[in-house]
């Protein structure tokens, strides 16, 4: 059932919101002892918010656009008197005093808090294996991973626990795990949504987004979320237009760049690169021009992002010092082993790597070896973008090289980890809005991704096409038989 669709329903009084709620939560009881999706359910929150939402309809009240929909929140925003651990045992026991802009918007909007779910500690991480509550599993096969960092969020979506939910998305959070789960999954312009009670990774690249079902979906959440804020310095106090109102204009005239050298990655799976070229075609058939582009720094991404992200993270995870809040190691008689000591004890071993990495680029001697080139490196990838958007108006790829992947196959190999968001980095890097829908299904059962890119700020002809190819590809509608929870 579409937000729409939903909405409609409940005006006319064919369900409640309450028995909207405890059909989720039903659900969540079924199947998530298997999922791991969710670190925390907040049932009596969601009740008591839904029988609100019950008692305004009743008394002829407008309910807000979003009244009734159960939203799960990934456990990297702040939910005001609701835990909020990163997926770390450093903020295993804390409890914001305050509510990020994005979720106190969608609470504003009437939507329904289910709970908080899992993902790789900090956001460091593509499959939810960094998590220090224990690994999400795939909906599609329980056997694979979800993706990450993200991956809570997609696999409550993918399984029907929720209706939608929120995610963070610095190297391709979201994107990954859309296309691992086969689900929508959306990565706006940086700076479209507020990062205001989003616990920091890389503030040059975070950009909070939404999981959903359907495109339809995804423009109704994004149009609640959107906006500047005057608590986020980066946040664009650009004007918000109305994303659902584009979604059936004309692709007619339109011109997408498929980007060349994305489609002869040597790690690209043959059944990823046919079934997004499949995709293609059928765009073209509903009236665009197909163009091959050329983004000649676009494989230079990876390494450009592994040098800025970790220094990021290496300056905002300084706060974590055991003094001020978070896990304090008590072994310890001063305050530097205290500090040294609840570091150690309070950070999983990717999140270690990360710092160490991003300390060692900034260090005397080598931040201009390496941070400061990876910057520069990072303007030339915005200028091979800047000059593929004077040639076309969307670009695509597939979302990752590969299908999901098993728990375990990449654990020992962090590198191979990390080029499982090869082609996501760069949108970050550039600010990029970006977004993934399922195209197809390997010869295993499991979802296919496919990426749409869009210049800054035009959302709304991202969502255009992407709600029309998926109008015309009817993906879901064709999936396979397998593991899949129903």
């Amino acid at each position: 059932m579409s937000i729409a669709e939903l909405r409609q329903q409940l005006k006319l009084g064919k369900f409640s919101a309450r028995e909207l709620v405890d059909e989720r939560l039903s659900r969540i009881g079924k199947v998530d002892k298997k999922l791991n999706a969710f670190l925390e359910i907040t049932a009596e929150r969601a009740r008591a918010d839904a029988n609100r939402i019950d008692e305004a309809r009743a008394s002829g009240e407008s309910l807000p656009p979003l009244a009734g929909v159960p939203i799960a929140i990934k456990d990297n925003l702040c939910t005001k008197g609701v835990t909020t651990t990163c997926s770390s045992r450093m903020l295993e026991h804390f409890v914001p005093p305050y509510e990020s802009t994005v979720t106190q918007k969608l609470w504003k909007s009437g939507a329904v808090l289910l709970g908080k779910t899992n993902l790789d500690e900090f956001a460091m991480g593509s499959s939810t294996e960094t998590s220090a509550f224990g690994t999400t599993s795939n909906p599609w096969d329980i056997t694979k991973v979800p993706g990450g960092s993200s991956g809570g969020s997609a696999a409550a979506v993918a399984s029907g626990e929720c209706l939608a939910s929120l995610g963070s998305d610095t190297g391709g959070s979201i994107r990954q795990p859309a296309s691992f789960c086969g689900v929508v999954g959306l990565k706006p312009t940086y700076g479209r949504v507020s990062r205001w009670g989003l616990i920091a990774f890389a503030s040059s690249l975070d950009q909070v987004g939404p999981f959903t079902t359907n495109v339809a979906d995804t423009a109704e959440i994004l149009q609640v979320i959107a906006g500047g804020d005057p608590l986020d310095s980066t946040s664009l106090k650009e004007p918000v237009p109305d994303y659902s109102a584009c979604l059936d204009n004309p692709l007619s005239g339109l011109r997408v760049g498929l980007i060349k050298e994305c489609f002869d990655q040597e790690g690209l799976s043959s059944e990823v690169k046919e079934s997004t070229l499949a995709a293609a075609d059928l765009i073209q058939s509903l009236g665009v021009e197909l163009v091959d582009v050329s983004c000649p720094h676009f494989n230079d991404g990876i390494a450009t992002y592994y040098v800025i992200a970790p220094s990021e993270a290496s300056a905002n995870l300084a706060r974590y010092d055991g003094v001020k809040y978070g896990y304090r190691s008590e072994s310890s008689n001063d305050l530097s082993s205290m500090t040294t000591r609840s570091r150690t004890e309070g950070f999983g071993a990717e999140v270690k790597r990360r710092i160490l990495i991003g300390t060692y680029a900034l260090s005397a001697g080598y931040v201009d070896a390496y941070y400061k080139k990876a910057q520069k490196v990072r303007t030339l990838i915005r200028g091979d973008f800047d000059n593929a958007f004077n040639q076309v108006d969307i670009l695509l790829t597939p979302t990752a090289p590969t299908t999901a992947f098993s728990v375990g196959s990449h654990s020992e190999d962090p590198v191979s980890m990390y080029l499982s968001d090869l082609l996501t980095i760069p949108a970050n890097l550039a600010g990029l809005p970006a977004i993934s829908l399922p195209c197809g299904f390997d010869k295993s059962g499991l979802p296919i991704g496919l990426q749409l890119i869009a210049n800054v700020l035009d959302e709304q002809r991202l969502l255009q096409m992407a709600h029309q190819y998926e109008q015309a590809a009817s993906v879901m509608k064709q999936k396979p038989a397998g593991q899949y929870i129903p």
